[in-house]
């Protein structure tokens, strides 16, 4: 491409076009869920959407994403007050951060002024986050914003080098164009009232220099106006002049979209009302999160699996879409009841499965650009197969939408059919030979067949069995189940290792296991419909210590030779994991460490990119990896799955007009109440409510609708045959005792340190809890008893709470409490 001189540049005639104008003060509506903190240097935030999203730090500095382009990178803005000297730089000053679902603000603050730069992801095609700035002022001030120029496309596409930068005057103001050395892939930024800083000379050696926007503001004469960044891109047929003065006139409409999105947001997704409203914001937080995660490309919308600063990378944390990221995130979805948006990641999976019936694993926002099918990335992973089966089914179980499983049966028919080929040692159980099951690299060798897969095979297969029923193909439907009673016998005699009461991470060709000590297993809790049977001693040891921290649970032992506390597979901590093992606590009867690791996830919340939770930890200290993405939509999602399917125990059966409860509420709540819970096209309340020793379930429709609220114990696949309703109720036993762990995270850098229950066990006249925490240390938590004359050995019940101490020692120890009547 022939560079035109910049002398020649600015010799061109002056644009017709009208400048750009600031706009009035925006009136921010104050959510309810806005999160408010000290901003802290180095700890992240991000404000993403549909069509582009910033991404940065709290001191305020950021990179821009016009998706799928980072147009620029290293924001930062310096400051010159009238009269004052030298030049002042906010990210110093940087005091607060506010994080609302619609807009995010962080506040610099100086004895002479105010800056807030607000941010939020409108969603409009071709348009990336706005942010827009607020400025009060003693004295005129002079604000340099300063960046580094990027055009950069995310990867793995190719680029065309350094932009270089053009500034194009108008009358009376101007704006920057982004030039590459392709003619058709360029970029403009522009704010009104700005002037350009300091520029390269042409004459100079080419290298990549900061741009410069300077805004004088005049206190006296602009207070009160907002002074949005505008960012595009474009090509060689773009009037840029033209688009921005557009966009600049249509950013309060653009607000009051965005802000009416997160508004109504909740009027159809379930919400919860409990005495912990911080847990309550946890769950909505959540939700949010997730919904961040919707992506445009091209005609259609996919679910990426993260977000984080690309920093000098094109990788803007997982911002491109994943087939496995997106089925475990399913589950989440379906139970606050976006069924569009599940039918959206169902159909972009589907779009992309290949001939065998394999789903994929990873496809870039610019795989379109490339010979992706080249790549190793597109089927990379052979989870994501069976996992979309199952996800099939969970979609139809919670929505009763058959025509759509109709719609792609065919999908479905193919992706089990591939599981089922790529058995290589004929024990009929898929396994590692297409792809990588759940680790990417292991020391002791990559894996044949990872329980992890044979897990989710065995789940695919019964999933399997009931869809083909729905779509009477009866031979499909008998050997689909046949194989899951086979997988399901294989998982206890091929995995399970008695003499050390545990099952094995992986089974070799040649039928030897690695006995590696993971939590793996606990998928096999996923469905609710599988159980390992010989799993108590395996449970005991993910709640202690050797799993687990005080903010989630390791991947595997601590005592494993090859351990390593920030190692991505060999000893971080993942919420996902954290999640996998929270619903098997649950599920096994273990509530209470249940409780315990599900709030260490809903905790996460608070902690680093505020309303989402965090990729991994380390493994050794309470401290988030730098390298993790802290926008993770499936820790998100492994907030409300525990939440919703263990806590409260829901299970959804819409297509028998069936909801099955198990609650787990902790021992200080009274009551607790779900909205809008999903059952196929009807929206429920749930009250649940503690009453002379049981606990009553209230379910309340605004038109009458059939249901049959059931409990676990109650056989499956049963029509319900209850007249409609808009009133239904389910009484259930209360547990003669009931315990609550505390939670809350330690300081940063601390080790773990905190009580566990490690086990539970129960009879028809006692109740034992084995604790693990410090030796000498002395607790008290939430008790609550539910029948007279119950004794106590090794604690005391004073009022609502236990004590009891651990006995001196060294390191940890363990203390068991028995009640008994």
């Amino acid at each position: 491409m022939i560079r035109m001189p910049l002398a020649l540049l600015a010799a061109l005639p002056a644009l017709a076009q009208p400048g750009f104008e600031p706009m009035p003060h925006l009136a921010i509506h104050r959510d309810p869920l806005t999160i408010t903190r000290p901003a802290l240097p180095h700890h992240p935030f991000s404000v993403a959407g549909p069509f582009g999203a910033v991404f940065g730090e709290q001191n305020g500095s950021f990179e821009s994403w016009v998706y799928p382009v980072k147009v620029f990178s290293q924001f930062a803005i310096t400051a010159e007050l009238a009269d004052y000297g030298s030049p002042i730089d906010l990210s110093a000053l940087a005091a607060a951060i506010e994080v609302a679902p619609g807009i995010t603000t962080i506040t610099y603050s100086h004895p002479a002024f105010t800056v807030r730069q607000r941010m939020f992801a409108p969603r409009q095609p071709g348009t990336g986050a706005i942010v827009f700035f607020e400025i009060e002022s003693i004295r005129p001030v002079t604000l340099t914003f300063r960046f580094r120029p990027e055009m950069a496309r995310m990867w793995p596409t190719e680029n065309f080098g350094p932009p270089y930068p053009e500034w194009v005057k108008g009358r009376p103001f101007g704006y920057y164009v982004l030039h590459t050395d392709s003619p058709d892939f360029s970029g403009a930024v522009a704010m009104p009232r700005a002037e350009p800083g300091r520029q390269a000379s042409y004459q100079e050696t080419a290298e990549v220099h900061p741009m410069e926007l300077k805004l004088a503001f005049d206190p006296a004469k602009d207070s009160g106006l907002v002074f949005p960044l505008l960012v595009m891109t474009g090509d060689r047929k773009t009037d840029y002049a033209a688009r921005l003065a557009e966009l600049d006139r249509a950013v309060p409409r653009l607000y009051a979209e965005t802000e009416h999105y997160w508004a109504r947001f909740f009027d159809t997704r379930l919400t919860v009302e409990t005495p912990d409203p911080q847990f309550d914001q946890a769950l909505a937080w959540a939700e949010i999160a997730i919904d961040q995660g919707r992506v445009r490309l091209n005609d259609e919308t996919g679910l990426i699996a993260g977000y984080g600063e690309s920093g000098d990378s094109r990788r803007p944390g997982f911002a491109w879409f994943f087939g496995r990221d997106a089925l475990w995130t399913s589950y989440a979805i379906n139970s606050y009841g976006d069924f569009a948006l599940t039918r959206t990641l169902l159909e972009f999976l589907i779009r992309r499965q290949r001939d065998d019936g394999k789903i994929m694993h990873e496809f870039s926002q610019t795989a379109d650009l490339v010979d992706w099918k080249s790549q190793p990335y597109f089927y990379a992973a052979a989870d994501s197969t069976p996992l979309f089966v199952m996800a099939m089914e969970d979609y139809v179980n919670a929505s009763g939408d058959v025509d759509f499983l109709r719609g792609h049966w065919d999908a479905v028919r193919r992706a089990y059919a591939f599981t089922r080929a790529h058995d290589s040692d004929g024990d009929g159980i898929y396994e590692n030979t297409e792809g990588t099951g759940w680790v990417e690299s292991w020391p002791p060798g990559m894996p044949h067949q990872e329980i992890y897969l044979a897990a989710l095979d065995q789940q695919s297969a019964d999933a399997m069995s009931r869809l083909a029923l729905l779509m009477h193909d009866d031979g499909l439907a008998a050997s689909a189940r046949k194989q899951a009673a086979a997988i399901r016998a294989a998982l206890e005699s091929e995995y399970h290792e008695p003499a050390r009461s545990f099952y094995a991470f992986s089974r070799n060709a040649d039928g030897t296991l690695d006995s590696t000590a993971t939590i793996y297993p606990s998928v096999a809790w996923w469905t609710g419909r599988l159980a390992l049977e010989n799993a108590g001693p395996m449970l005991t040891r993910w709640a202690s210590a050797e799993f687990s921290t005080d903010w989630g649970t390791r991947d595997l032992s601590d005592r494993t030779p090859f351990y390593d506390p920030i190692s991505y597979h060999q000893g971080t901590v993942w919420p996902l994991f954290t999640g996998w093992v929270s619903l098997a606590e649950y599920r096994a009867g273990r509530s209470l460490a249940g409780y315990a690791h599900l709030m260490q996830n809903a905790d996460l919340t608070w902690e680093q990119d505020l309303g989402s939770v965090t990729e991994l930890l380390s493994g050794a200290f309470f401290r988030p990896m730098t390298r993790g993405t802290p926008h993770q939509i499936w820790s998100s999602a492994m907030v409300l799955t525990p939440a919703l399917r263990g806590l409260f125990g829901l299970d959804w059966d819409a297509l028998h007009r069936t909801l099955r409860i198990q609650p787990n509420l902790p021992a200080s709540w009274e009551s607790a109440r779900l909205r809008r819970v999903p059952l196929g096209d009807a929206r429920i309340d749930l009250e649940f409510t503690r009453e002379s020793g049981r606990l009553t379930v209230r379910a309340h429709s605004d038109v009458p609708v059939t249901l049959c609220l059931v409990s676990q114990e109650t056989q499956r696949d049963q029509d319900c045959r209850a007249p409609g309703a808009t009133s239904h109720e389910l009484i259930l036993p209360l547990a003669p005792v009931e315990l609550e762990m505390p939670h809350g995270f330690p300081l940063p850098g601390a080790a773990p340190a905190q009580l566990k229950a490690i086990g539970e066990r129960w009879t028809v006249s006692s109740y034992e809890v084995d604790f693990e925490g410090p030796a000498g240390s002395a607790y008290q938590i939430p008790v609550r008893l539910n029948r007279s004359r119950v004794t106590v050995t090794g604690g005391e019940v004073f009022g609502a709470h236990l004590r009891f101490h651990i006995a001196e020692g060294s390191g940890f120890g363990r203390h068991t409490v028995s009640f008994r009547w």
